[in-house]
């Protein structure tokens, strides 16, 4: 097998056709005329882009060939919807479908099984904050949801929540510079081990040593239980710059401590 060979459903996709936005933009005014012969050449034209996508969920323990078919189905569902007057790149449309499309495989493939009725819960849930963000001019609360459902705001909660795939607190979701930020981050901590923790410490002796800003995050932080931010909306810079101003003096600290 040759180093960029990739063999996914009995498909050499290291031979596949890549089509440029010409032949494409010729190809879609053949599929809108009916031509079928055109739409096959399209979705064979686009495996690659598939294939790019599929490579994301490598290491889940799901079969790459699982995982590419129902790529596929995401492509021919964006070829069928796309809408060629926007001007917009068929890539841009396609790649959220097809991402979406695995994501909804992976999730009620989950080993955590969901029940039937929970998920149906969950996709009416989803529908119906979609149209009422559009009628509202904003997110619908999960009483406005459950009232346009007849159903319970506990349910509706559940199912919401049950749907979502579990997620690591160290992963991270942005990156700026050197500095990455993750989903810990982004977590308010309300409980008060820290502030017994702290007093047990001395910490206010430790953050006589701080800068006044070093010393306003670690106070918003850790006192006031606020998330990276919040204490970056408050004090007027990135939460990158929080994220790394924070560790600064903590590290400094921990000299005093």
């Amino acid at each position: 097998m040759g180093m960029n060979k990739v063999e996914l459903c009995g498909v050499d996709t290291s031979a596949l056709p890549v089509l440029t936005n010409a032949q494409m933009k010729v190809l879609f005014q053949r599929i809108a005329n009916g031509d079928e012969s055109a739409r096959e050449e399209f979705i064979g034209g686009n495996l690659k882009l598939v294939l790019s996508v599929v490579q994301r969920f490598a290491g889940r323990g799901e079969q790459m060939d699982d995982l590419f078919q129902v790529g596929c189905i995401g492509l021919m569902k964006s070829i069928d919807n796309f809408d060629t007057t926007l001007g917009v790149r068929f890539s841009t449309y396609a790649v959220p479908m097809i991402i979406g499309e695995i994501r909804r495989y992976l999730r009620d493939n989950n080993a955590i099984r969901v029940s039937r009725s929970l998920r149906d819960i969950a996709y009416k849930a989803m529908k119906a904050r979609e149209s009422l963000g559009i009628s509202l001019g904003r997110d619908p609360t999960i009483k406005e949801i459950a009232k346009e459902l007849d159903c319970k705001e506990e349910d509706v909660a559940m199912a919401l929540e049950a749907i979502v795939e579990p997620m690591s607190l160290n992963e991270p979701i942005y990156k700026e510079g050197g500095d990455e930020l993750y989903i810990g981050d982004q977590i308010r901590d309300e409980s008060t081990n820290e502030e017994k923790w702290t007093q047990d410490l001395s910490i206010k002796g430790a953050m006589e040593h701080l800068t006044v800003r070093e010393k306003k995050i670690v106070d918003m932080r850790f006192f006031e239980g606020c998330t990276q931010m919040e204490v970056a909306q408050e004090i007027g810079i990135s939460q990158a710059q929080v994220s790394r101003l924070e560790k600064t003096a903590l590290k400094r600290m921990k000299k005093f401590i």
